[in-house]
């Protein structure tokens, strides 16, 4: 099936800051736009502000020390910020969190079973199992001994269950063997396909965002750096040298060096 071009604005991030303590700040400035139908990628070194501006999207500051101090966010034309994270996840929002994202204890089964009841009929166990034929596999498995890579599928797979909108996915690839990545990276093309999902995903490995994302955005030092379509950020010469480790001279540069690199009308035609 031929997937549709993106769409109209689903998420729009705009000045987005957040801050520590009322003084040191996490995120700065950031804005971003997921269109309808998209897979966006967001990448970057450790420390530039990927997951914290995930977490303020989904709701999740983690104390409260921590708060969305400037900007607003829209979801589906509709202003969540600050929103709780129930709020937010009723309008159709779900997020893969980089850490515990399973029920360790409860089998894989009973994970998906407690993350079920608001999803749509075309989200259903059989077509969860047949993306993932491992978890139908390792239904019976306490999920604490699932590798890695089956605890990404399970999260997702949880995350779906609630019948998203919008999928957030912070590190996709984090910790996980390339075959496995791949497997990873081929499932969330189908849940686009044929669930007509938008997907946001932080990844700190930039040749793995590649591989998925239309649009990436490129973050450091709690800002955007870069941005643009996909195969034209790769035509980078900062990106290639910095993220891909395509050095085309010997010249050392820092991530701060990067140029920004604004081609949003590019999502509209």
């Amino acid at each position: 099936m031929h997937r549709k071009e993106p769409g109209k604005p689903l998420l729009e991030a705009r000045n987005l800051e957040v801050a520590y303590n009322d003084v040191g700040r996490a995120v700065h400035g950031v804005s971003i736009l997921v269109p309808e139908n998209a897979i966006v990628g967001i990448v970057g070194m450790n420390g530039a502000g990927k997951t914290t501006t995930m977490l303020a999207i989904a709701g999740f500051m983690s104390h409260d020390s921590v708060e969305i101090s400037g900007g607003e966010i829209l979801f589906a034309g509709t202003d969540c910020t600050g929103a709780r994270p129930d709020a937010i996840s009723r309008l159709g929002l779900a997020l893969v969190p980089e850490r515990e994202k399973v029920f360790v204890r409860l089998t894989t089964w009973e994970n998906l079973v407690a993350s079920a009841g608001r999803g749509h009929a075309s989200v259903t166990m059989a077509s969860i199992f047949e993306l993932f034929p491992r978890l139908a596999e390792r239904r019976h498995t306490v999920a604490g001994y699932l590798s890695g890579g089956e605890q990404q599928m399970l999260a997702i797979a949880m995350a779906m269950l609630s019948n998203p909108k919008l999928l957030l996915i912070d590190e996709l690839s984090l910790g996980l063997a390339p075959a496995m990545v791949d497997t990873i990276i081929a499932a969330v093309r189908e849940l686009r396909q044929h669930f007509g999902l938008s997907v946001l995903f932080v990844e700190q490995s930039a040749a793995n965002a590649v591989k998925l994302a239309d649009w990436i955005y490129v973050m450091g030092n709690v800002r955007i750096v870069l941005e643009g379509p996909t195969a034209e950020v790769c035509n980078h010469s900062d990106f290639r040298n910095l993220y891909l480790g395509m050095s085309e001279n010997t010249e050392q540069r820092s991530y701060r060096d990067v140029r920004r690199y604004q081609k949003r009308n590019r999502w509209f035609g």
